[in-house]
């Protein structure tokens, strides 16, 4: 999401525990950053801040997104500290007009290697404008399922819990497997996921469905066919 498994879940292209997303150092930068010597001594509170300030941005510029990875984990009650970056889902049609938005604004915008996403920096924490999840592109569809909630005392748009977990297990694999990490979040948002439709999108794939056996086994979710 420790990485941050949540984050690492969106991509399904690298290991990351703990709500990581994308990782990796960032290149061409074409601007310095701002505001990075307004940034919060408490790491937690920087990744808020810099949260808050992106997501006015895109709100005040009418794009449309949705807040993902381990904020959108906090976002939905999650308690732990966060330590890495904030995500933020855009359709790929408007990765442009989102990093001229954020660049007008004083932000460094990144393109790295990874063709799926774009980096910037805010009060220096990295942030991840990611437009490819491990499922496919971001998705008009995906990005109106989001709801409405407060990010320390800021209205904006986060993944739904079924499309956050959706996005968890779709990174799963034989390389990059780290249940522990997506236990406690599939915990917190058991009562919000519709688990049928989990189980009807991943059929027999190993990896999720070992891990749901898991959570059938740990009493967290009831087993197939039962009440949930």
């Amino acid at each position: 999401m420790a990485q941050n498994a949540g984050d690492a879940a969106l991509d399904g292209r690298r290991p990351v525990p703990e709500l990581h997303l994308a990782g990796g150092a960032a290149e061409g930068s074409r601007r310095p950053d701002a505001g990075a010597e307004q940034l919060p001594p408490d790491r937690h509170q920087a990744i808020l801040e810099a949260t808050k300030q992106v997501a006015a941005l895109l709100k005040r510029q009418g794009h449309d997104f949705a807040l993902a990875g381990s904020v959108a984990v906090y976002a939905h009650g999650g308690a732990g500290s966060l330590q890495h970056d904030a995500d933020f889902c855009i359709r790929p049609e408007d990765a442009e007009a989102v990093a001229a938005t954020l660049e007008d604004a004083g932000l460094t915008v990144y393109a790295p290697p990874e063709d799926w996403l774009l980096k910037a920096k805010c009060l220096g924490q990295d942030v991840d404008l990611i437009f490819g999840l491990a499922h496919g592109p971001v998705s008009t569809e995906l990005l109106g399922r989001a709801q409405e909630l407060s990010v320390d005392s800021v209205q904006m748009p986060v993944l739904a819990p079924t499309d956050l977990l959706r996005s968890l297990l779709a990174a799963f694999s034989e390389h990059h497997c780290d249940f522990g990490a997506v236990l406690p979040i599939a915990r917190l948002l058991r009562e919000k996921v519709d688990w049928g439709q989990i189980r009807r999108e991943f059929g027999d794939a190993p990896m999720p469905a070992a891990f749901l056996y898991l959570l059938e086994r740990l009493d967290v979710i009831a087993p197939q066919g039962g009440d949930q």
